[in-house]
C-alpha cells in the first residue's frame, strides 16, 4: 500500500500592516483603477488583490476601507457619490482563473500628467461628476497622501550650472553645484559645457548623497530638468538620471526648469500666491498662477536679459568668474554717468537685442573718447533692462491686483533689480520677495523641489518618454499641486 502523499501547504501570507511601500503603492493602484461610482467595490476588489501580490501580504477590502476613511473625509465622499463608500462585504469574488491572469499583469506605470476628460452627464450640476473629475485630475490632498517623507534627488544642468540637491519635504539636505567657467571674452559652447557635465555628475551625485547623509535606497524618486535648455548640457544629464533611474529601482520625473525656479522661490521665500519675475540667461518672463497653469503676461521677444548682460560683458572684456553678471553689478555701483539706451516695451513683453546692438556698435568709441566708463555702461545697461522688467511686472500686478512679487532665476540675485523692484513694490502696498544665489541662481534643489511636487500627485515620466525638451514652456506644465 503507497504511502499518503501529505498535501503540500502554500506558503501563508504574512499579516497586512500599512507601510509607506504600502501606501505608495495603494495610492498608485487608485489612479490606475479608478474606484468610483457603482463599480467602485469591484475596483477595490482589485486593488486589494494587487496590493496582496504585490506586498506578499494579505490585504482585505476591509483594510483599504478602513484606511481610506483615516485618510479622507469620508462624508464629503459619500454625499457627492452615486454609491458611497462602506465596508459591506462585496457579495461577488472574482473567478480564480481571472486571478491569476490579474496576478502576471504588472500594473502599468502612471505617468500621465495629462488631465482626463471630462465626463459627460445630462447635467452639469451633478455633483457626482464633477467630484469625480475634480479627483481624477489629480488634485492635491485627494489621493496622494503620504505619511512617511518624501525624499527627491534632482539633477539640474541646463546651461553652464550643473547642480545636484536633495530635498526632503521642502527641506534641503544638499545642494551642490558647479560651475563651467570660460575664458574672459568667450561664452559657452553646448559641447564643452556637456563635456564638463559628463566629467562632473558623478562625483557630484555622490557629494549631495554624502552631504545628506542619504542612501540611494532611501529615495523615492530622482528628478532632473527635461528643459528648456541647451541641447548637449540637458542630455548628459538626463542620460544620468536615467541610468540612476534603473539602477537604483526609483521613479523618473522629468521637471520644467522655470517651473523649478518658481517652486523653489516659494518655497523659500513662503510667498503664496506672488506675481513672478523669472530673469536668467534665456528667459524673461512676467508669471502668474491661474487654474493649474502659470500663464505668462509678458516675456522677451528675442534674447533673455541674462544673454544680453552675459554678451555685454564679453565687448568690453569682463570675467567670467564667478559669473559676468555679477561682475556688472559689482561694476554698475562705481558708474555715474547714464547713456541713454533704446527702451523697448511692446505692450506687456520686452526687447533687449537692439540695446546690445547699440553697445555692441558704439562701446568702443565710448570708452576711446573718455565721455563713458566701463562702469558708466554697466551701470546704464542695468538701469535701462531692469526698468523695462519692473514696468511689465507692475503691469501684471494691477491687472491682478496682487499682492505679493517674487524674483527667480540667476539675475534675480542682483541687488539693484531687487531695490528697484522693492520701491515698485511698496509704492503698492505690495511684498516682494527674492532668494540668494544658492537657490536664484540654477541648483539641484530647485529640481528637487518641483519634483517632489510632481511625485505627490502621480506625474511621473516612463523611460520612454524621458527625453530632453529645449523650448519647454513655463506654460506647458500642468501645476496639479496648486488649487485652482
Amino acid at each position: 500500500m503507497r504511502p499518503k502523499k501529505e498535501k503540500q501547504q502554500a506558503t501563508p501570507l504574512t499579516q497586512f500592516k500599512w507601510t509607506p511601500d504600502a501606501e505608495i503603492k495603494l495610492f498608485q493602484s487608485l489612479i490606475f483603477f479608478k474606484p468610483l461610482g457603482i463599480n467602485r467595490h469591484f475596483n477595490i476588489m482589485l486593488i486589494a488583490h494587487y496590493l496582496s501580490a504585490a506586498l506578499a501580504q494579505s490585504v482585505k477590502i476591509s483594510d483599504i476601507y478602513s484606511h481610506l476613511n483615516t485618510l479622507y473625509d469620508m462624508k464629503e465622499l459619500n454625499q457627492a457619490e452615486e454609491s458611497p463608500f462602506s465596508e459591506v462585504p462585496v457579495d461577488f469574488q472574482m473567478p480564480s482563473d481571472l486571478l491569476l491572469e490579474a496576478e502576471k499583469r504588472p500594473l502599468k506605470e502612471i505617468a500621465s500628467a495629462k488631465k482626463s476628460k471630462k465626463i459627460k452627464r445630462e447635467s452639469d450640476d451633478d455633483r457626482s461628476s464633477n467630484y469625480r473629475n475634480k479627483l481624477l485630475n489629480g488634485n492635491k490632498g485627494t489621493f496622494l497622501i503620504f505619511s512617511k517623507m518624501v525624499l527627491i534627488l534632482g539633477m539640474e544642468g541646463s546651461a553652464n550650472k550643473l547642480g545636484v540637491g536633495i530635498v526632503k519635504d521642502g527641506q534641503v539636505l544638499s545642494n551642490p553645484r558647479v560651475t563651467y567657467i570660460t575664458p574672459t571674452g568667450e561664452g559657452f559652447q553646448p559641447t564643452e559645457t556637456a563635456r564638463h557635465h559628463q566629467s562632473k555628475i558623478v562625483p557630484l551625485v555622490r557629494q549631495a548623497l554624502k552631504e545628506a547623509g542619504v542612501e540611494p535606497h532611501e529615495l523615492d524618486a530622482i528628478a532632473y530638468t527635461k528643459g528648456p535648455g541647451m541641447g548637449a548640457p540637458l542630455i548628459s544629464v538626463a542620460i544620468v538620471a536615467r541610468t540612476l533611474s534603473l539602477l537604483w529601482k526609483k521613479p523618473l520625473i522629468g521637471a520644467n526648469h522655470c517651473v523649478g525656479h518658481i517652486e523653489m522661490g516659494r518655497e523659500v521665500t513662503g510667498a503664496k500666491d506672488p506675481i513672478v519675475l523669472y530673469v536668467s540667461g534665456c528667459n524673461t518672463q512676467v508669471i502668474a498662477y491661474s487654474f493649474q497653469t502659470y500663464r505668462i503676461f509678458g516675456e522677451t521677444i528675442d534674447i533673455g536679459i541674462g544673454n544680453c548682460l552675459d554678451r555685454f560683458a564679453r565687448i568690453v572684456k569682463l570675467s567670467n568668474d564667478p559669473c559676468p553678471g555679477y561682475n556688472i553689478e559689482i561694476a554698475a555701483r562705481k558708474g555715474k554717468r547714464f547713456l541713454e539706451l533704446p527702451y523697448v516695451v511692446k505692450g506687456m513683453d520686452v526687447s533687449f537685442s537692439g540695446i546690445l546692438t547699440q553697445l555692441e556698435e558704439h562701446a568702443d568709441r565710448y570708452l576711446a573718447s573718455g565721455e563713458y566708463t566701463i562702469e558708466d555702461l554697466c551701470f546704464s545697461l542695468q538701469e535701462t533692462v531692469f526698468a523695462m522688467c519692473v514696468e511689465i511686472t507692475e503691469r501684471t500686478m494691477a491687472h491682478t491686483d496682487s499682492k505679493e512679487v517674487l524674483i527667480v532665476g540667476g539675475v534675480g540675485c542682483n541687488k539693484r533689480l531687487q531695490e528697484m523692484m522693492g520701491v515698485m513694490a511698496e509704492e503698492r502696498g505690495a511684498v516682494l520677495y527674492a532668494t540668494d544665489e544658492r537657490y536664484c541662481i540654477d541648483n539641484g534643489a530647485m529640481i528637487a523641489q518641483v519634483g517632489l511636487e510632481m511625485f505627490k500627485t502621480g506625474q511621473l515620466t516612463p523611460l520612454k518618454e524621458s527625453t530632453i525638451t529645449q523650448r519647454f514652456r513655463t506654460d506647458e506644465v500642468d501645476i496639479l499641486w496648486r488649487d485652482k
